[in-house]
């Protein structure tokens, strides 16, 4: 029935900001960029190295995201990297604040969580 996760979207307040927070800081491959004027909203489609997709959209004024407290729906979108400690110094030295690091207690895996321009929690997952 499902095979796996094709994409996640992601609504941005500030596109440029966005734009060069996933594609140069995450380095995340551009695979369009469209711009709809109907909408006065760009469609960014980024590429991740394992085939999973982005999307980053810009809307005129979207409503902020309710993240503290925490809300029902989507809580976050985690990466999957070697190393939790090369990628959060990497951030870091972006000047992207990143959380302790942790390890999982179920699956002894370290993890930790740092936000994008917007402040929509994002998860580095060691595997």
């Amino acid at each position: 029935m499902l095979k796996g996760i094709h994409h996640v979207a992601i609504i941005c307040s500030d596109y440029a900001q966005s734009k060069h927070f996933y594609t140069k800081v995450l380095k995340l491959e551009i695979l369009a960029e469209n711009y709809r004027a109907e909408r006065d909203s760009y469609k960014l489609d980024l590429l991740l190295p394992d085939g999973n997709q982005v999307e980053l959209f810009s809307f005129p004024e979207p409503p902020a995201r309710v993240s503290q407290p925490e809300a029902c729906g989507l809580r976050h979108l985690a990466f999957r990297v070697e190393s939790v400690e090369d990628i959060a110094h990497y951030l870091t030295q972006h000047g992207v604040h990143v959380e302790a690091i942790r390890v999982d207690e179920f699956t002894g895996r370290k993890f930790t969580f740092f936000q994008d321009p917007d402040g929509l929690p994002l998860e580095l997952y060691e595997v």
